[in-house]
């Protein structure tokens, strides 16, 4: 899950757990091949290449694996082809989500994601009616326990980043999608270790719901993070205080 509220950022940085590290690292291939294959195999030709390597690489995935992602995707090696799509749905109490998929199997894709949101009280949107709710934005995190931030922004004002602030314990820094890998090098280049990175869509304005909606919004996307064809799952609700995932 993807957003500034507190719960969802600790979340999402820390989200590498062992039991779902073989779900992500898969979730991060499919994203190089298809950058490899739509860019070609070489990153400093490829923007978006560089931004999934950058990803994969906060993640702590091997190197070995990351290049075979690459070749599967220019076609050195078999892989499989994916089409991306884009879902724009509603959650119970009226949390705009943004559903992006990539997959081998579109129709699969779509009566999956469709069956999710009926079981747990969601819709379909019209197009455009929640991509207008959202921003794309430069995200990365980094261990409020290691660093301080002031010390994290120091580099990250100077690598061109827009904001920097600490949120529950996650020192989160957002740029522009331009200025992304410019901010994520000046942080390497001054050895800071990052939790996460990644080009995200962060919502314009939050949605807060009692405990019982908020609930019912966060199993709904938790189902679709666990479907393996969806890639990516952004939110514009802010978890109150307090709240604990069951």
């Amino acid at each position: 899950m993807s957003g500034h509220s507190k719960w969802a950022t600790i979340k999402h940085a820390k989200g590498l757990a062992d039991a779902k590290r073989g779900q992500m690292f898969t979730k991060l291939i499919k994203e190089i091949s298809i950058a490899a294959r739509m860019g070609g195999g070489l990153p400093d030709s490829n923007p978006r290449l560089r931004t999934a390597i950058l990803k994969a690489r906060a993640a702590n995935m091997p190197k070995d694996n990351i290049d075979r992602a690459i070749k599967k995707g220019t076609g050195e090696l078999e892989g499989v082809n994916y089409e991306e799509l884009v879902y724009e749905a509603y959650a119970p109490g009226g949390v705009a989500l943004l559903i992006e998929v990539l997959t081998d199997n579109k129709n699969r894709a779509a009566a999956d994601v469709r069956n999710i949101l009926t079981r747990a009280g969601g819709q379909l949107a019209t197009a455009g009616s929640v991509s207008r709710l959202f921003k794309r934005l430069g995200v990365i995190t980094l261990d409020g326990e290691k660093y301080t931030e002031d010390q994290v922004m120091e580099a990250a004002i100077e690598g061109g980043a827009e904001d920097v602030f600490n949120s529950g314990g996650i020192i989160e820094v957002t740029s522009s999608p331009d200025d992304f890998e410019t901010v994520v090098n000046a942080l390497n280049a001054k050895e800071f270790q990052t939790m996460s990175a990644e080009i995200s869509m962060v919502p314009e304005a939050d949605i807060t719901l009692d405990n019982d909606g908020t609930g019912k919004a966060v199993r709904l996307i938790e189902k679709l993070e666990e479907n393996d064809d969806v890639q990516n799952v952004y939110s514009n609700i802010s978890i109150p205080d307090g709240f604990e995932a069951e």
